[in-house]
């Protein structure tokens, strides 16, 4: 099995620094806000690449943070007037439910900054004890960026580069523009601990280091996150942690690309965030899972009107396949083991669903094909096997007939009333057999917008 290392810059056989155990870690979300697409998609990624390693037999621990103490949480407490622990509490249950809604199971060890401040002390008085970091008057503690010379090793940037890019906080104190901050002084109405440099709050990087170290110990085998973070936040973790451990931090580091909503940068300041409680409003988690997962994870992703419209009508057409199969008296329950077997090559290859995805397609059709000619035992084989291998990415483990009814429903309830109308008239004029006014009023419901389709249970209409 190869991955992509962003450290070496290429595909890399997986080898565990521990026989068959793996630690692996992914930076998870800052609980400023409602979770959004992008939060959704690294989520799946990184536990979908657990499940895989499972698969493959690695014992594995996986780890994932949530940020419980950030400007942007303090920031939003001020603007509520809930006191920042409980507005952070509030909205890590909240995200929690909408990730088990989108059925992205737990990581096995949850992680919080502030359940680690013991730690975080300690990190950061070893590093000063080192020489790797230095306390301001004020009762800020810098890291000194000179004193690691791997800095840039990850992002591939020299010191001047990163000077350019990197965000500049207190500088008449910072020794060098490029230090960070690895505990703040406290500004008032601000939540604070105590510390030997006064009262204040780890900066952020230093809290994912400190909850590696204490989940982990010194060195880990996978550390995830996305391309955003590269730099500065994983190239701070490396220079922190490599220079407390003398020890090199995470053996492969693996980054998922970002989300893009119609060319443009996902971001609030632009206003076209996308919710995940919105979109699961609309579409099936297995829906939204299979949109996502048609990209290699370390592509961007590009969000137009059509994405998740497209990825129901593959599932709801892959789904009618197995609907049929089963009306013909298939159990969903075979073996096909070539299916398996193209599925590990893909995701062999740097967990490629890209490609796992694609296959699909060919499958299906095979499917549909032995049930044309009766081989019920045929079609079964593949469906079963489908449904077997792809669940460990989330997708066909729901009954087929109540998936097409479900998808039929988050629309239907969609649809306005004057469209809905038109949809009665029509049927009203086919059961007259006034076949020209039928056609009439679907060519009115097409110009409008919408197409409605005949079928066993009634017409189905939906957004064109």
């Amino acid at each position: 099995m190869k991955i992509y290392n962003s450290l070496t810059k290429r595909k890399e056989e997986f080898l565990p620094l521990d026989g068959n155990k793996v630690k692996m870690y992914a930076c998870g979300i800052t609980v400023s806000g409602d979770a959004h697409i992008g939060h959704a998609y690294q989520a799946l990624i990184y536990d979908i690449i657990r499940k895989y390693l499972v698969k493959k037999g690695y014992d594995v621990t996986y780890a994932r943070n949530y940020t419980d103490v950030d400007d942007k949480i303090i920031a939003r407490s001020h603007e509520t007037g809930i006191p920042a622990d409980e507005y952070a509490e509030m909205m890590i249950k909240k995200i929690d439910a909408e990730m088990r809604e989108l059925k992205v199971d737990d990581p096995d060890v949850w992680l919080r900054a502030t359940a680690t401040m013991q730690g975080i002390e300690e990190f950061i008085s070893a590093l000063i004890e080192k020489g790797h970091a230095y306390a301001t008057p004020e009762g800020d503690v810098y890291f000194a960026v000179d004193s690691f010379p791997g800095y840039g090793k990850l992002s591939g940037r020299n010191l001047d580069d990163a000077r350019e890019s990197v965000r500049i906080e207190n500088e008449d104190n910072k020794r060098n523009p490029l230090d960070f901050a690895l505990w703040k002084s406290a500004k008032p109405g601000e939540p604070f601990w105590r510390s030997p440099w006064g009262d204040g709050r780890p900066g952020w990087h230093i809290e994912c280091s400190a909850m590696n170290l204490k989940a982990f110990g010194e060195q880990i085998d996978i550390h995830g996150g996305g391309r955003d973070l590269i730099f500065p936040h994983h190239e701070n973790e490396i220079a922190q942690t490599e220079s407390l451990t003398g020890k090199p931090f995470a053996k492969y580091w693996i980054h998922n690309g970002l989300i893009k909503v119609n060319g443009q940068k996902m971001s609030k300041s632009l206003g076209n965030s996308l919710l995940l409680a919105d979109l699961l409003q609309k579409y099936s988690p297995e829906v939204v899972k299979f949109a996502l997962l048609q990209t290699n994870y370390r592509g961007d992703i590009n969000v137009t009107d059509a994405l998740f419209p497209e990825a129901e009508k593959h599932m709801l057409g892959f789904y009618r396949v197995m609907e049929e199969a089963m009306r013909a008296g298939a159990a969903l329950d075979g073996s096909a083991e070539e299916i398996d077997r193209e599925f590990d090559a893909a995701m062999d290859d740097d967990f490629n669903t890209a490609k796992a995805l694609a296959d699909l397609f060919g499958f299906f059709k095979s499917a549909a094909a032995k049930l044309r000619a009766g081989d019920v035992a045929g079609a079964n084989d593949i469906l079963g096997q489908i449904v077997k291998t792809y669940s460990l990415l989330g997708l066909f483990t729901s009954v087929p007939s109540e998936f097409i009814a479900s998808c039929e429903a988050k629309h239907r309830t969609a649809v306005p009333e004057e469209i809905l109308a038109l949809v009665q008239k029509r049927a009203q004029a086919k059961a007259e057999k006034n076949w020209a006014a039928a056609d009439a009023i679907r060519d009115e419901l097409t110009g409008k917008g919408w197409s409605v389709k005949d079928t066993k249970d009634g017409p189905v209409v939906e957004k064109i």
